[in-house]
């Protein structure tokens, strides 16, 4: 079986968990602006970097997937 071919519910599963990532990223992106620490920020940014990279992912696989309905590509 195709890795891009995802069942309707996987399908939405996938985009909740963009939405979810993305609201990681801009809560550290916006935190990091008021945080005075470094090593906090830091981390903060590692955070970012890795939502990033996570969303590029799963915006790929959600791609890839949007192009399939009821077992049949457009």
């Amino acid at each position: 079986m195709n890795e891009n071919n995802l069942a309707r519910h996987e399908t939405f599963d996938t985009h909740e968990l963009i939405n979810f990532k993305t609201i990681c990223l801009v809560r550290s992106k916006l935190m990091q602006g008021i945080c005075f620490d470094n090593e906090l920020k830091a981390l903060m940014e590692k955070d970012v970097q890795q939502s990033i990279t996570a969303l590029n992912e799963l915006k790929s696989l959600y791609i890839g997937a949007s192009k399939i309905s009821n077992g049949r590509k457009h």
